[in-house]
């Protein structure tokens, strides 16, 4: 099959279109036949270079959003049968979905929401947990409460402004001006423009749950927004974390895969209540391309490579 790979840690320049040997499903695998998969920019620099037995790997195959159909199914595998859409987010250890096929666990996969094509639906797997995972797993987020999302107009925080308001809480959002209509249109309260007149200090006090994806400085500042008790949760670096306040809870995290929350992201999404951010589409091939342009930045919503 043909697969985008790369065989050292050496970032972009070192991926190449080629032939690799055809994926096979293991022990409670399924054997998805890739129609779309989406890209994270910075994810060639993950420490992905060991199995998780320990042993180093040899290459990788970049792309662990995935969207496709059922090709065939590994011994013990339930749940799904050979011609399902499905969608997930396959193991970092394991070798990615920038290829023709892909052999996932099962209990990484669900069904793919009815009303998106592939595209769309790989755009879902690793913004829709994180921002799941972050409000309601490690934020305690419920109805009535305040949250604020730093990066409100990206992948990952306009799937929380989202989930946050079909949950029944008051959003306010925060980021650049340019991205103030898509936070308010997704649902937000607020708007908090950083790169003009607007502060954080405008919204003092206010939030039960901050939920950041931009870390940094606005980081480093979120203390002054939440009530005494409040929870702070970051998906960036554990060290930015403010150090004026022991009346709150901080947590920093990595998104996992989970069937049922998949599932539930589909539900809400066939519902009408969640809208996926999907960005610019190449064709497999063109992987190099695709991690350049996303890297250099402005690019909105989730890449997505096409066999």
């Amino acid at each position: 099959m043909k697969a985008i790979r790369l065989h050292a840690p050496t970032g972009i320049e070192g991926l190449v279109y080629e032939d690799v040997p055809d994926a096979q499903p293991g022990l409670n695998d399924v054997l998805i036949k890739v129609a779309a998969c989406g890209i994270t920019h910075n994810e060639l620099d993950w420490p992905v270079w060991k199995c998780r037995a320990g042993h180093p790997r040899a290459g990788i195959i970049p792309g662990h959003e995935v969207s496709g159909v059922v090709a065939a199914l590994g011994y013990g595998t339930a749940g799904f049968a050979v011609g399902d859409e499905v969608f997930g987010l396959a193991d970092q250890l394991r070798d990615g979905a920038a290829a023709e096929y892909i052999a996932v666990e099962a209990r990484n996969l669900a069904r793919k929401p009815r009303t998106l094509d592939h595209v769309q639906a790989a755009a879902v797997p690793r913004a829709g947990l994180t921002a799941w995972q972050a409000l309601f797993d490690h934020g305690a987020l419920t109805k009535g409460k305040t949250v604020v999302v730093h990066g409100a107009g990206g992948a990952v925080g306009s799937m929380a402004v989202q989930l946050a308001r079909w949950a029944g809480a008051r959003v306010i959002g925060t980021g650049r001006e340019h991205s103030r209509s898509l936070a308010i249109e997704l649902g937000a309260d607020r708007y908090l423009a950083l790169d003009t007149a607007d502060r954080l200090e405008d919204v003092a006090g206010e939030a039960d749950l901050v939920v950041d994806t931009v870390g940094g400085e606005v980081l480093t500042g979120s203390s002054v927004l939440l009530r005494p008790g409040g929870i702070l949760v970051t998906i960036k670096a554990a060290a930015e974390f403010p150090t004026d306040r022991d009346d709150i809870t901080k947590v920093v995290f990595v998104q996992v895969a989970d069937r049922a929350q998949l599932s539930e992201l589909a539900r809400l999404i066939d519902e009408g209540h969640l809208r996926p951010q999907p960005g610019s589409v190449y064709p497999l091939a063109d992987a190099v391309a695709a991690f350049t342009a996303k890297a250099a930045g402005g690019l909105p919503g989730r890449t997505v490579l096409r066999p």
